[in-house]
């Protein structure tokens, strides 16, 4: 166990890291005056204690991370960060007296960390402004990934910080650098994400948002997150103008930041519209948008107008694992809200701000398969796998064949538990891939009129543990169940 001591270390500075995140909501509360400013002090406070504690005893244990290291740390980092989150929102429940218990608390904390964007609390609209801004704030630092940022700001990490880069960083493809430093690609991408955000945040204040309805919504928009300070979502703004800055953000977002990095650093956008990924990302959205709109004016819902505003924005909304809703889509024809959960498994890239299965593993598989279908003809015909100009190594082939095979069995493996519990099959299945996928709203009770407010607190836990699969990308934290990890 000693041998984990300096990643404790560094989870420590982590920590103090993230303590700092808690005077957004503090200076909120200030300007805002709704009486909680000793709320978030107090829980900046104790978590800035704990992680010192952590970074300071530990000091003597300074030493370059390995891979299994990196692994730990951002397992245990997604446990431990929803857990310090989780203090302001009990207390300031608490003293509003709306208090919630540990359970709920924790399933808000981790799917504002993991941009699900699920939520337990009702009547938003008469919350204060700061917790509101705390909730938002959280899917914000998650979006790109609050580890990320720590590789760029925390030089403690050294060149270690490359196997926590590798860890965090989604896909299967994690070994080509942007930069000869991680610590330099890790600030070019938050510099992106962070122009992004601020380009995002004038669009709707522009559009007509307020400042703080434009910051909190920016924050979940450009994260990908879906939550929103209002009970009524999108809706509450009736703005066709708003609901087109969404989707642009949405779809900007969705796709891979690396790409926008490489863009601006050259000086020439010609091969981001070359890349197959980036391609196929916007095709599915983008499409799958057109397609919903169709079979809502075919299927005489709305007249042909009305059919594409909704069908595009929630197709586009629920695809990047968004989640933000304008009108309950459960009433529409069934295939639509089905289609659009599904396609929120797949629909964005490798290095977004999503979560899911990733577009480039589909276009990996399909090109596998084609290659067996092929071979069966030809049997001796040389068919490398490519993604662009690229060949595709064998071992990420088989990293793919894995993975695909984890997310099914962990799918059907949770969905089959929440329907022991006696939860409806059809909320049990979309509660589970809403989480795993990080998407937020499901179908049945958990839809998009409803919460995950009425499942038990065993259900609950199961999705609390289904997002951090889900963010975690499942084999990094399965992993960590294995003998072999623990071995020298």
């Amino acid at each position: 166990m000693s041998d984990f001591l300096p990643v404790l270390r560094v989870l420590g500075a982590l920590l103090t890291f993230f303590s700092l995140g808690m005077f957004v909501p503090w200076v909120i509360s200030w300007t805002h005056a709704d009486g909680l400013r000793h709320v978030w002090a107090f829980s900046a406070a104790i978590s800035f204690v704990c992680g010192a504690a952590l970074w300071g005893g530990l000091s003597r244990y300074k030493r370059e991370l390995q891979p299994r290291h990196g692994i730990f740390l951002v397992s245990f980092a997604w446990l431990l960060l929803p857990l310090f989150a989780t203090l302001p929102l009990m207390w300031a429940l608490d003293d509003i007296g709306r208090p919630i218990n540990f359970t709920h608390a924790y399933f808000e904390a981790v799917s504002g960390l993991t941009t699900t964007g699920a939520t337990v609390l009702v009547k938003l609209d008469e919350l204060p402004v700061s917790i509101n801004v705390w909730r938002t704030f959280l899917q914000w630092l998650g979006g790109m990934g609050i580890l990320v940022l720590a590789v760029a700001i925390l030089p403690l990490l050294g060149v270690g910080g490359s196997q926590l880069f590798k860890a965090e960083v989604a896909g299967p493809i994690k070994d080509s650098k942007l930069t000869p430093r991680v610590k330099e690609t890790a600030k070019g991408l938050w510099g992106i994400y962070a122009t992004f955000s601020a380009v995002c945040f004038l669009a709707y204040w522009a559009g007509g948002m307020t400042a703080i309805d434009a910051l909190m919504h920016m924050f979940t928009t450009v994260s990908l997150g879906g939550l929103s300070p209002h009970d009524a979502s999108f809706a509450h703004f009736a703005s066709p103008l708003l609901e087109g800055v969404a989707v642009l953000f949405m779809l900007a977002a969705s796709c891979n930041f690396a790409l926008y990095f490489v863009a601006m650093r050259k000086g020439h956008w010609r091969g981001f519209w070359r890349d197959p990924e980036l391609r196929a990302t916007l095709g599915a959205l983008i499409g799958g948008g057109l397609l919903v709109a169709v079979v809502l004016w075919v299927k005489g819902v709305y007249g042909p107008v009305d059919a594409l505003r909704y069908g595009v924005f929630h197709t586009i909304s629920v695809g990047s694992t968004t989640g933000f809703a304008t009108v309950d889509y459960l009433h529409w024809p069934v295939f639509a809200p089905l289609f659009m959960l599904l396609l929120s498994s797949v629909a964005t890239s490798a290095g977004s701000a999503g979560c899911g299965i990733k577009m480039v593993r589909v276009l990996i598989l399909v090109k596998q398969a084609r290659r067996e279908m092929t071979s069966l003809v030809h049997p001796r015909a040389v068919q490398p796998v490519t993604l662009g100009n690229m060949v595709v190594d064998h071992r990420v082939i088989f990293s793919v064949l894995a993975f695909m095979l984890v997310y099914g069995v962990t799918t059907i493996s949770l969905s089959m538990l929440l329907v022991l519990t006696d939860l409806d099959p059809v909320t049990a299945f979309s509660a589970v891939l809403a989480s795993v996928n990080c998407t937020g709203p499901g179908l049945g009770s958990v839809g998009p009129a409803g919460n995950f407010s009425g499942l038990t607190n065993f259900q609950m836990w199961v999705c609390t543990f289904a997002m951090v699969l889900g963010r975690l990308e499942m084999l990094s934290f399965i992993a960590l169940l294995t003998p072999s990890f623990w071995r020298k």
